[in-house]
């Protein structure tokens, strides 16, 4: 069986090779995949390492928690599946406590708009929603080099 460990705490960017030599320092059999931004495709600062035996995650816990990496300390846990966290499901999760079929969630459908071709002045379009973070941002890269 397999244990998925939760790696915290990683740089915005970082060498994957490097990370993964780091696993191999402590064992083999240590798979790791990071976690990215869906926009920019940067890694937001996390992910998860599966290892097939219980004895190399408890090494790698022992190990690499609270080891500096890339100017980091690295928060490595027992990663907990969403069914068996303390207090239930999340509001957000609507699955239910079993994980099998999702419940109803009462909402609001009063005023819902998917799509519009009509722009609200008070809210940016949100099909833009990545062309104008990006605008943002090489704004005020501009400004700080004034």
């Amino acid at each position: 069986m397999s244990i998925r460990l939760y790696v915290g705490n990683l740089p915005q960017s970082f060498d994957a090779k490097e990370l993964e030599a780091l696993f191999a320092s402590v064992g083999e059999g240590v798979r790791f995949k990071a976690v990215n931004d869906r926009d920019t495709g940067a890694c937001r600062g996390f992910g998860f390492a599966n290892v097939d035996d219980q004895k190399l995650a408890d090494t790698v816990l022992e190990q690499l928690n609270g080891r500096e990496f890339g100017g980091n300390t690295l928060r490595i846990e027992v990663s907990e599946r969403r069914d068996v966290r303390p207090g239930g499901a999340s509001p957000t999760d609507r699955r239910g406590p079993g994980g099998g079929t999702p419940t109803p969630v009462n909402r609001k459908a009063v005023n819902k708009v998917v799509h519009s071709d009509s722009v609200d002045a008070e809210a940016p379009d949100p099909r833009w929603a990545g062309e104008l973070a990006k605008l943002k941002t090489l704004l005020a890269s501009q400004t700080v080099g004034v």
